[in-house]
């Protein structure tokens, strides 16, 4: 994706804002085409079979083909399908989703699949009255409250950087840690979901064996089962714990990681002050969080918009939807995780020189 700026004008117009406004409102109403088209299985049909028309779509996907039909001409007119005769009748026109979108929208392990995004925020839309509430009384929103939609898009969105690109681009510029990986390791993963980082981490380092912490159990449930179908069950095990209770293993671990996920708990120091127990003296500790600016700036670039679109809805609000919460929400910045770093009992943050937009890796040393 390409990161670009809003431009910082003086004094913008009403005109300027009501361009801007109207655009985010266009951009919404795509996102819920897009969320219909992924739940109605509209998009994988036209990437399957090629050009439809909307009754061969309704017939091929189980649905009503007057609502396909009006589906196809937004899509068409959004640019997201083409049409093969625009002067044809209605139910004789023909559409083809491109390859590129195609990619995009479907292709589940491609490093374009974008449309998890588009998933995730159709889903979390669900909940606004829940989340009005909260940001009126307080509490907030749990994940186990968001449901399984929100929970699978937040995978799914995840799922090709950890199996394509986490040990084959990203963890090999982290040096000795790739290389300890790489002659075989145990391997604690905290924070773990639907488990993609740890069978990512088993595909790409075979000698490996990966231990997976989560307190969500649904999520515990569908790693077993997305490990078992990548063939790794067999090294990689699944566990329902809180990070912070997780009892110190006999002998500790190589290396722990916790992927895009300190940010979401309402007690972050104590979680890394038991990644620093079960790491013992010499394991590698490293965390994978929001690559944000390093202090707040507005406008902000896309980025920034995003992570805090997510806290917003989500990240922040399921971290105050307990007890005593930390409230850290998606921009987490570096001082501030370098703070709950050292209050956990290490004695240094580094960032590790890994490249990406949206992630930065932090080592943690005692």
């Amino acid at each position: 994706m390409t990161i670009t700026d809003i431009p910082a004008t003086t004094e913008p117009t009403v005109d300027d804002f009501v361009e801007r406004l109207f655009g985010a409102v266009l951009g919404a109403q795509e996102v819920q085409a897009a969320y219909l088209g992924n739940r109605l299985g509209w998009y994988a049909a036209l990437a399957e079979h090629g050009p439809m028309t909307s009754t061969q779509l309704a017939e091929a996907t189980g649905s009503n083909e007057r609502y396909a039909r009006e589906w196809l001409e937004h899509q068409a007119v959004c640019g997201y399908v083409t049409v093969d005769d625009e002067s044809a009748a209605p139910g004789d026109r023909r559409f083809t989703l491109p390859a590129a979108h195609a990619e995009v929208l479907t292709d589940q392990d491609s490093l374009a699949f974008v449309a998890p995004l588009a998933r995730f925020v159709a889903a979390v839309g669900h909940h606004l009255d829940a989340i009005a509430d909260a940001f009126r009384h307080g509490g907030g929103v749990s994940w186990a409250q968001l449901g399984d939609e929100v929970r699978e898009a937040q995978a799914a969105a995840n799922r090709p950087l950890f199996l394509h690109q986490l040990g084959d681009e990203l963890l090999p510029q982290a040096g000795d840690i790739h290389e300890r990986l790489r002659s075989g390791a145990r391997v604690a993963d905290i924070g773990t979901g639907h488990g993609w980082s740890a069978i990512g981490l088993a595909k790409a380092y075979p000698a490996i064996t990966v231990d997976g912490f989560d307190t969500d159990v649904p999520s515990i449930e569908a790693a077993r089962r997305h490990a078992a179908a990548a063939g790794v069950a067999d090294r990689v095990r699944f566990h329902v714990a809180d990070a912070a209770d997780v009892s110190a293993p006999t002998k500790p671990y190589d290396a722990v990681f916790a992927f895009e996920c300190i940010h979401d708990l309402p007690d972050p120091v104590s979680v890394l002050a038991t990644m620093r127990r079960l790491a013992g003296d010499d394991g590698a500790v490293v965390v994978m969080d929001e690559n944000v600016a390093d202090a707040f700036h507005a406008p902000g670039d896309e980025v920034e918009r995003l992570m805090y679109g997510y806290s917003l809805t989500c990240c922040l609000t399921d971290g105050m939807s307990h007890e005593h919460s930390a409230g850290t929400g998606t921009v987490m910045r570096a001082s501030t995780f370098t703070d709950y770093a050292r209050r956990a009992g290490f004695s240094d943050v580094h960032v590790l020189p890994i490249q990406h937009d949206f992630f930065r890796f932090y080592r943690l040393e005692r």
